[in-house]
């Protein structure tokens, strides 16, 4: 089944892509390999997550959160590609996580874009990945990601 395909069975439908809020451009492609900016849990050009994790938002919505924000990233492979198809596998995610003094559950927030990749893209969307607290997130944001995918 296509990537494209598992999307429709999920009844995943990928939002608009974010428009760069700064001096970058969304994606660069380098050989076989695809790097991605930084994107955060924007729906219709705001963020809907925003604050830190363990002071004003749960787990749960910071789990919510990382789910959205894979979908824009999503959202700009499919802009940059023309087709989730062209993908070979995720190969590593970063997610920042805005973080409350004391707030150490980074992992779990970043496994809502993990578990979204491995649902649209099985095996291919295991990857390396990193999950890092931070004081503070561009525009507020609740999380940040980055990927770096292998692509045809």
């Amino acid at each position: 089944m296509s990537f494209e395909a598992k999307l429709k069975q999920l009844n995943i439908v990928l939002p608009a892509a974010p428009q760069p809020v700064a001096s970058y451009i969304p994606a660069v492609r380098a050989g076989d390999l695809l790097f991605l900016s930084g994107t955060g849990p924007f729906k219709d050009g705001k963020i809907v997550f925003a604050g830190k994790l363990g002071r004003d938002l749960t787990v749960e919505q910071g789990y919510e959160a990382a789910r959205l924000t894979v979908l824009n990233a999503l959202a700009i492979v499919r802009k940059e590609l023309g087709s989730l198809d062209r993908v070979l596998r995720i190969v590593r995610v970063s997610g920042h996580v805005a973080s409350a003094d004391g707030f150490t559950q980074q992992p779990a927030v970043i496994n809502g874009a993990s578990e979204l990749l491995v649902e649209i893209f099985g095996e291919a969307g295991r990857h390396a990945r990193l999950a890092l607290g931070a004081a503070e997130l561009p525009l507020n944001m609740a999380i940040e990601l980055e990927l770096i995918l292998q692509i045809r």
